[in-house]
């Protein structure tokens, strides 16, 4: 007997609606038998505002649904079996490509955030500039968007630009083509389609991956305009994903950079954690600077730079430092960061308010701590658990010296001396001569065992002492010499 394999499909599709397992064969039958699998799309084919579209099938991608979350495909599959459009798209589509680890997973939709929420349980809505769904699984948390559109003339309560052209308000739904096009670097505008695992790649996006070029999508200047942070991102990519920035996004940069002062200072505290906080920060640095991005993040670092060439070898050397820690795995944590990048600006105002208001060293570096830190929120906003211990780490930089001797047993006791104890290490570096000399006897004071340390104390006293007794001996050879002047007057 001849069996007809149209008619096998027929009867499986009447049983499907009765049984889950039929189902499931259904939709197996249907791509099998319906000619479901995507052809890749023509080089030419465009979307309606000209950027290229490819589709790439399975079999032509290196995607598999084992190197995706499962937390992501659980959110993927829902939405598809609801009806709705859903793609992982982003970073996690390119990173796989690039045999990276993604850091997170992103999913794309045509359902509405409400849409979303009625799905998911595990759904709250979250932003005000635009509209997302965050689906938590315990400590994962996979974001899902709707398709953002493009703006029309009348959508002014859903959309809104500054005078600079920075988007202020942009809950703009659209189709996946618009939203494509919204994006901002071609390797980002890469969709995985989890109905038929093709990959659709806008902008030339697989192509520029290959040839590790990072290039925006529309106007360089309108899209840095809309977003002053895409710059920042441009350098950020660049050197995670070792590209090279295309030269008409490069272009318009450092005339636009001055544009970032006016990005909530909340926002750009987060952008500094991705720039400096994932093992590429010194690369980071040197292109921000390069691009002239560095100031308008930290105007006093930049000035103390021109001021102090020291400055800029303790920032190199901290952000090598902060490289090889978390190459190795070890923590990090920005009050480290800000106490040593901001460092020398403390040193120039405690010496303006010394000479000012003619107070003590000690004090006018207090002084000085609270002007830095209100100063630099301004731009960047510093959380008080951060910001705290960035100032003890400057209180610990002034006992130092005076501690050296039987006293820095008890400075070692203090909860934040080892991360004092390497600023002071990677200030000697950068500074040399006294400081350095300083910094080597800490290190041989810390390194040493317990009897090694009693006889390095002892040494260090004996030395302070000396130093104190000179002192001594000729403030008391200066007071005959006065009493002999008086009297001969």
């Amino acid at each position: 007997m001849v069996y007809d394999s149209r008619q096998i499909f027929n009867q499986i599709t009447d049983h499907s609606s009765r049984c889950p397992i039929f189902r499931r064969i259904s939709q197996f039958c249907k791509q099998l038998f319906e000619n479901t699998q995507t052809e890749c799309v023509p080089e030419q084919a465009r979307t309606a505002d000209g950027l290229s579209l490819e589709i790439i099938p399975r079999d032509a991608h290196s995607i598999s649904r084992r190197q995706i979350s499962e937390n992501a495909l659980k959110v993927l599959y829902r939405l598809s079996k609801s009806g709705y459009k859903a793609y992982l798209v982003g970073g996690g589509v390119r990173d796989i490509l690039l045999d990276m680890e993604p850091k997170d997973f992103d999913v794309v939709t045509n359902a509405t955030p409400e849409d979303i929420k009625k799905l998911f349980r595990n759904c709250r809505l979250v932003g005000r500039r635009f509209r997302l769904a965050h689906i938590v699984f315990g400590r994962d948390v996979i974001e899902v968007a709707t398709f953002r559109g493009h703006h029309g003339e009348s959508n002014e309560k859903i959309s809104k630009l500054n005078a600079e052209g920075r988007l202020l308000r942009d809950n703009v739904y659209g189709e996946i083509d618009e939203d494509a096009e919204r994006r901002d670097f071609t390797v980002n505008a890469l969709y995985y389609d989890i109905s038929d695992y093709s990959i659709r790649s806008y902008g030339g996006g697989m192509e520029d991956l290959k040839t590790g070029t990072l290039r925006l999508i529309g106007d360089p200047e309108t899209r840095y305009r809309e977003d002053p942070v895409r710059m920042l991102r441009a350098v950020r990519f660049a050197t995670k994903l070792e590209m090279g920035i295309d030269a008409s996004a490069a272009a318009p940069i450092k005339q636009l950079a001055p544009l970032l002062q006016d990005i909530p200072a909340a926002r750009m505290y987060e952008e500094v954690l991705k720039l400096f906080f994932a093992g590429k920060a010194l690369a980071n640095y040197q292109l921000m600077q390069e691009y002239q991005l560095f100031a308008p993040l930290f105007p006093q670092v930049a000035d103390a730079i021109k001021d102090e060439p020291k400055a800029a070898k303790l920032i190199q050397a901290m952000l090598r430092n902060t490289d090889e820690r978390v190459r190795e795995d070890k923590p990090v944590t920005p009050a480290f960061f800000y106490a040593a990048i901001l460092w020398y600006p403390l040193c120039q105002r405690a010496e303006d308010i010394a000479i000012e208001s003619g107070l003590s060293q000690y004090d006018a570096y207090f002084a000085a701590m609270g002007d830095v830190m209100e100063q630099q929120c301004r731009t960047i906003s510093i959380p008080r658990r951060f910001s705290t211990p960035a100032k003890d780490i400057w209180q610990l930089q002034l006992r130092f010296e005076r501690s050296q001797g039987t006293r820095a047993f008890k400075l070692m006791e203090h909860p934040k001396f080892r991360a004092a104890y390497d600023l002071l290490l990677l200030r000697g570096e950068a500074e040399g001569g006294h400081l350095a000399k300083q910094a080597a006897w800490w290190q041989s004071f810390v390194e040493a065992d317990e009897d090694e340390r009693n006889s390095i104390a002892r040494s260090g006293a004996k030395t302070g002492n000396a130093s104190r007794n000179r002192n001594a001996s000729q403030r008391r050879r200066r007071r005959p010499a006065a009493a002999k002047s008086n009297q001969a007057e």
